[in-house]
């Protein structure tokens, strides 16, 4: 590939480093190139005016299309190039972010894109299985610069009798384990081990569950398996898009600028807070609340609770009409209407037509029957066509209107709830399975919504359903007030034209926009301007189905949130990330098996991860103490690395905690000379450590969601899932246990957060 030839291996690395910064800037050159023309090409399109409805939606996606190009161009531009493969044959493969191609000649790659299949052996090779390379390069660049190198030889003579077992770019990995944290997560496209491989490029189709220990790159390995599988299946995945779904807000910010590095930027990355439109759920509450509204019988709650809004009066209801004419309505005829209307198997907001049309029968046969008796006795002098017009009045009277919507409401799945959370009645009705006390639990007044009550107003949203008349009413209204604003811009633009201006050269008449375009088509050039990514359109939309969800912590879904996530991958085409030995919530997934039987059964593959490249062995040993209190079946995942510090462990008076953590904090602080340190802490405790903590070191961050940029975060256990800092701090191990009753898991994620170093304080 490259037009340089071999170096002989006496000339001195810097040499070496020189020849591939050469190549290198030749590609850099190219991909500024490659921006250049998207950015020329994306303005052209935005120029371009004019044209049927079809070209124009042409025209923006075409627009869509550069502006993603331009975006990726970006992105990818630090660490570009990472790798070469020298191939028993002579040639030469360079590896990147990107796939940058020779348009000057026959095509040729200059670098392959590290999914293409021909990049595997960079992963893969081994001195026992070389795959046909001679020698695999890592490249250390910053910005554009060639810094070093690092090369292996893959030499069969070299192999050892555990050579399936060893590391794959051994020095480029721990180089990058021994670095600073940042704050932000880093891909590690350079340095993907075989095992994470394996599940990175694992088949689409399925479900399949990647069960690994702290350290061993869940996250990573999940992010990267959603940039392979869009570059992979772009076709099919670009038109559906990717979900991925992390525990928390700052598990999300931490981990954002990963697939951008990856060259993808289509993925929509949401936490179980936000998954129902309309909803960002930030309320709080106790854990077992949250606990109670995560078990399976909620279903049968919310049920209950739409069925108690169906109501049969006990007594006959009176409705009086314009003219003072009172009718009357029994309540075995609403009983009859609401039967009728069960059976429909309507969602209940869609069934209400049904309600209608038996309610407003019966009311309608009592007036024919008022004014149409026949004073001799004989049949109804009122023809249909009359009947039929007393029934649409009846429908348009607002005594009668507010009469069904009583009887049977057009319910939001937001008001459903709010209403059953605020009446002790309507839970006592809805929830006759449940005692006392935890019926006590949901009982609360309005005001926000918390992550927990987000699967339950997508269940809800199942129950009622949403009558698509009103959608498409909506979508008329908000037609017309486009249409309305396009005319008012239109009209501004008449009045501000002043005389027709002959054109000296051409005899003819300046033309106006006014001359060129009308409301309807600026109006539809306004929605066309406005069309939404792929991405954006599912976020807004809550029965959008995704062509792959992906899933990290997956531990912590409560089985109403299996149900939500099933909802939106009909294709059950998933990737299922977690540890359950890490399984801090009350309605946690014990199983993997329990929590999938209900979708697929049995048939869901799983995929470990053995090895933890981010916690030393001497944290790990400390840890294992722990997951033996958790299941002493389990055994913690091997580190491939030793630190050289060992943790400490000090336990002073209570009354000194305060004291002994600010010098703690301080002298770890002082040791990272770029790092990071996290502080993790009781939840109870945050609020006044916090203080003390940023009393000391105001650079350090502390909240709902934390600066992880900052040299110093104290944060709780559930903040801390899915993050990893140079040091950490573990205050109060035995209060962080006793805060739930699955504090070993708590306790040992807040001891595995750790790249370098670990501290822990107790108390007496």
């Amino acid at each position: 590939m490259s037009s340089h030839s071999d170096v002989p291996g006496e000339l001195h690395q810097d040499d070496e480093i020189g020849r591939e910064q050469e190549y290198v800037s030749v590609l850099y050159d190219r991909l500024d190139g490659l921006r250049e023309q998207a950015a020329r090409r994306l303005a052209e399109e935005l120029r371009a005016t004019g044209g049927t409805r079809q070209a124009q939606s042409q025209r923006d996606s075409t627009v869509g299309m550069y502006a993603e190009q331009v975006e990726r161009y970006g992105a990818v531009e630090n660490g570009l190039c990472f790798g070469r493969l020298d191939g028993d044959d002579g040639s030469r493969r360079y590896i990147g972010r990107i796939g940058i191609f020779d348009t000057s000649g026959d095509y040729d790659p200059l670098l392959m894109d590290w999914r293409a299949p021909a990049a595997r052996a960079f992963y893969l090779a081994t001195a026992a299985n070389p795959q046909g390379v001679r020698r695999r390069r890592h490249l250390r660049t910053r910005e554009r610069k060639v810094t070093g190198l690092n090369d292996e030889v893959l030499d069969i003579a070299a192999a050892s009798p555990t050579a399936h077992e060893e590391l794959t770019g051994e020095a480029s990995l721990l180089a990058a384990l021994n670095a600073g944290r940042t704050g932000r997560m880093r891909d590690i496209v350079e340095t993907i081990q075989a095992e994470q491989d394996r599940i990175i490029r694992a088949e689409l189709p399925g479900v399949m569950v990647v069960q690994g220990g702290p350290g061993t790159g869940k996250t990573a390995v999940a992010l990267h398996r959603a940039a392979y599988l869009l570059y992979t299946h772009r076709e099919q995945l670009s038109t559906r898009g990717v979900l991925l779904v992390g525990p928390n807000a700052t598990f999300l910010r931490y981990i954002s600028q990963v697939l951008p590095a990856l060259a993808e930027t289509g993925v929509l990355l949401r936490t179980q807070a936000d998954l129902f439109p309309g909803v960002s759920a930030r309320r709080t509450e106790p854990a077992v609340a949250a606990a109670l509204k995560g078990r399976a019988v909620m279903t049968e709650v919310l049920a209950n609770a739409v069925r108690d809004r169906q109501w049969v009066p006990d007594e006959p209801l009176e409705i009086e009409l314009p003219q003072h004419e009172i009718l009357t309505l029994e309540p075995e005829v609403v009983r009859q209407a609401r039967d009728r209307a069960r059976r429909s198997q309507r969602p209940h907001n869609l069934a209400r037509a049904i309600f209608d049309i038996e309610v407003v029968h019966a009311l309608a046969a009592q007036v024919a029957e008022r004014i149409g008796a026949d004073p001799l006795g004989g049949e109804n002098l009122l023809s249909e066509a009359d009947v039929a017009e007393i029934r649409r009045e009846l429908r348009e009277d607002p005594e009668v209107r507010a009469t069904l919507d009583e009887l049977w409401p057009v319910l939001t799945p937001q008001r459903l709830l709010a209403d059953l959370y605020a009446d002790r009645e309507r839970i006592a009705t809805a929830a006759p399975m449940l005692d006392d006390a935890q019926r006590a639990l949901l009982h609360r007044e309005p005001g926000g919504w918390t992550p927990a009550d987000v699967p339950l107003l997508d269940e809800a949203a199942e129950l009622l359903g949403e009558d698509e008349r009103a959608a498409v009413a909506r979508q008329e209204r908000l037609r017309a007030m486009e249409r309305e604003y396009a005319e008012g811009v239109l009209e501004i633009w008449r009045g501000s034209r002043s005389i027709d201006v002959e054109d000296e050269a051409e005899g003819g008449e300046i033309l106006g926009v006014t001359d060129l375009i009308d409301a309807d088509r600026l109006s539809e050039r306004q929605e066309d301007a406005e069309r939404l990514t792929t991405a954006q359109r599912a976020a807004a939309d809550r029965r959008w189905a995704f062509g792959h969800v992906i899933v990290d912590e997956a531990q912590e879904l409560s089985p109403m949130a299996w149900r939500l996530l099933m909802r939106r991958c009909p294709s059950r085409s998933m990737t299922i990330v977690g540890d359950v030995a890490q399984t801090g919530a009350l309605s946690g997934t014990p199983s993997w098996a329990e929590a999938l039987a209900p979708y697929v059964a049995d048939r869901w593959r799983l995929e470990e991860l053995t090895v933890s490249y981010r916690t030393p062995a001497e944290i790990m040993a400390v840890a294992a103490e722990v997951l033996t209190e958790i299941d002493p079946t389990l055994r913690p995942p091997r580190s491939v690395r030793a630190s050289g510090v060992p943790p400490w462990d000090r336990t002073v008076a209570a009354d000194r905690l305060t004291d002994e953590l600010v010098a703690a904090a301080t002298r770890e602080a002082a040791g990272l000379a770029d790092g990071r340190l996290g502080v993790i802490v009781p939840a109870d405790r945050v609020d006044e450590l916090g203080k003390v903590v940023v009393g000391a070191l105001p650079e350090a961050a502390v909240g709902e969601q934390p600066e992880l940029a900052n040299r110093v975060v104290l944060l709780t256990t559930e903040q801390a899932k899915g993050l990893e800092f140079d040091s950490v701090l573990v205050v109060e191990p035995e209060r962080i246990v006793a805060e739930s009753p699955r504090g070993h898991s708590d306790l040992y994620v807040a001891l595995t957060r750790a790249t370098q170093r670990l501290g822990i304080l107790r108390t007496l």
